[in-house]
């Protein structure tokens, strides 16, 4: 059997055994709005929500180091002339 496959098949076990043992609501409470789900879903949202808000934090910082090489890139070049 592939390695990967054996993997994915450990990982999707474990995935359902979180969820059958985490199926109970609780209540979220964010200023007036007031939202029941599972435990397992909340849980899903928030590594959800902070894996895309690293991913654009990391993005971001990426996009302004490379801006700042190209302005020293280009301030070398002004100076050579």
């Amino acid at each position: 059997m592939n390695l990967k496959i054996f993997l994915l098949i450990i990982i999707v076990c474990l995935a359902v055994v979180f969820i059958i043992q985490n199926v109970s609501a609780v209540t979220v409470s964010v200023f007036f709005w007031e939202i029941s789900l599972s435990l397992a879903l909340l849980i899903f949202f928030v590594l959800a929500i902070g894996f895309v808000l690293g991913w654009f934090l990391h993005s971001f910082l990426a996009y302004q180091k490379i801006k700042k090489e190209v302005a020293d890139i280009q301030g070398d070049m002004r100076l050579k002339k």
